[in-house]
C-alpha cells in the first residue's frame, strides 16, 4: 500500500481486526496521490481559475 513496515502492524495494543480495519478505511497513499494530479491539472481549453 505504500505505507512504512509496521505502519499498522507495530502499534502496541491494536488487534488484528483493528488493524484490517485501519488498512481497509485508509486511502492508499499513491492512489491519494495520483487522483489529486488529475484533479488538479489543467484541460486543454480550461483554466483552472475559470471553474471558481
Amino acid at each position: 500500500m505504500g505505507l512504512p513496515h509496521g505502519h499498522v502492524t507495530a502499534v502496541p495494543g491494536l488487534s488484528r481486526s483493528a488493524q484490517l480495519k485501519a488498512l481497509g478505511n485508509g486511502v492508499v497513499p499513491f492512489q491519494a496521490i495520483h487522483a489529486l494530479r488529475l484533479l488538479t491539472q489543467e484541460s486543454p481549453g480550461r483554466r483552472l481559475a475559470d471553474a471558481a
